[in-house]
């Protein structure tokens, strides 16, 4: 089975899940990425070519009217490919809307199409159809100029119930759809069938990881023992909200003096953290490690700590603490969170945004040191048995053999 995956970006960590796919027996895979950096890649996000097994074929993008963004070439390198299944992002969806000879190809080699998306606080059709209804903001994406013209004329609410209609026909072109978080309510509300919806749940290549801490646990520790060691890991944006985890850890000091908060990651508001720091007069308590990407590096900085915190939003980290056999503490991140972190069994909960709720739980786990040890092995066998690699890809494979069978019924 041919499988063609266009992807926004080549980062360090989905590249291992794409080259696991690859690897299943019956798929070969190739991937498009945009050549140079991406429209759709955040800042300080690392992106790498180092260890894929999968064909990489890069493309310029480009944008079209606002309206939709595809790839230089990607007609051509479809009907040169002849993938069996395309599976696509919903960054690049519109382009087998509206791009002609992305179209036509498409309907000429007969491909499959998987719709890759993470509807996550997403609102349903009838959500965003309510909102359309008591809003007249503008469009984002529009200048200002264009907004008021609409507005003048009265025409911005029927231009959002347009782009509507139109992104409700974009998601019934999937043959299927693969998620990692349980959105069946979201899809039926789109039109779309549970039977065309596909579970992955999320997740790095926990093989690799636990191969990882089996070879490093042996060497000695990169940092002195201190069960009061908190850990963050991520790239350093406003969205993650460092900042209020800082604060937060300030306060958790006076009660515990010897803790310790690892900040690793690096990112646009770097500089602005490391002045909180001083503001807060954290001392040598906090550090800043930066962006670590070598896995057994990183891996020895998740042995060395005892509690993994995460104060907004992120993922996969979670499931990298777990591997490395730490308890979480977390609030709403991207939906990652519910299927990983059970309340009280690997890990608790903050209210979200909650400083003060913050503090009183990582309070709380330092006070129960052995029960954190607890939780740290239920993290463990999470990640060993219900939400691993093998979850991810037994999903997009069951999601490959079901639209490859689709096809053929239909010729």
């Amino acid at each position: 089975m041919k499988v063609l995956y266009i992807g926004n970006a080549l980062t360090h960590y989905y590249n291992l899940v794409l080259s696991r796919l690859n690897n299943e027996p019956g798929i070969e895979l190739a991937v498009i990425a945009p050549a140079g950096m991406g429209a759709f890649i955040g800042e300080g996000v690392h992106q790498t070519k180092e260890g894929i097994n999968f064909r990489l074929i890069e493309l310029e993008e480009s944008r079209k009217f606002k309206l939709y963004t595809s790839f230089r070439g990607l007609a051509r390198v479809l009907r040169q490919e002849k993938p069996d299944v395309v599976i696509v992002p919903e960054t690049y969806l519109r382009a087998f809307l509206f791009d002609v000879p992305v179209i036509a190809a498409m309907k000429s080699i007969r491909a499959g199409f998987i719709l890759k998306s993470i509807p996550f606080r997403y609102s349903t059709y009838q959500e965003a159809l309510s909102e359309i209804t008591k809003s007249s903001v503008g469009f984002a994406s529009l200048p200002s100029i264009a907004n008021n013209l609409l507005r003048r004329l009265g025409m911005i609410r029927l231009a959002k119930r347009c782009m509507l209609s139109i992104n409700r026909r974009a998601f019934n072109l999937a043959d299927a759809h693969v998620n990692y978080v349980e959105a069946y309510e979201y899809w039926a509300s789109y039109g779309i069938p549970r039977k065309r919806i596909f579970i992955t749940r999320n997740s790095p290549d926990t093989d690799m990881l636990f191969a990882t801490r089996e070879k490093i646990e042996t060497e000695p520790r990169i940092l002195p023992l201190n069960p009061y060691r908190l850990l963050h890991v991520g790239r350093l944006v406003e969205w993650k909200r460092v900042d209020m985890l800082m604060r937060a850890f300030g306060r958790v000091r006076v009660r515990f003096p010897a803790s310790e908060l690892l900040i690793i990651g690096s990112g646009p508001e770097e500089e602005k953290l490391k002045k909180l720091a001083g503001e807060l007069r954290l001392g040598a308590s906090v550090s800043f490690p930066g962006g670590v990407y070598d896995q057994q590096l990183l891996g020895r900085y998740y042995l060395a700590s005892s509690l993994y915190v995460l104060a907004g939003m992120g993922g996969l980290s979670i499931n990298e603490a777990m591997c490395f056999g730490l308890p979480i503490l977390c609030s709403v991140c991207d939906g990652t969170e519910k299927m990983l972190v059970r309340e009280g069994v690997n890990g608790r909960y903050f209210r979200d945004g909650d400083e003060d709720d913050l503090v009183d739980k990582i309070i709380w786990f330092f006070e129960r040191p052995a029960q954190m040890q607890q939780m740290g092995r239920c993290s463990e066998e999470i990640i060993r048995h219900e939400v691993n690699i093998r979850t991810v890809i037994n999903g997009y494979v069951d999601a490959l053999r079901y639209v490859v069978q689709q096809k053929s019924i239909e010729r």
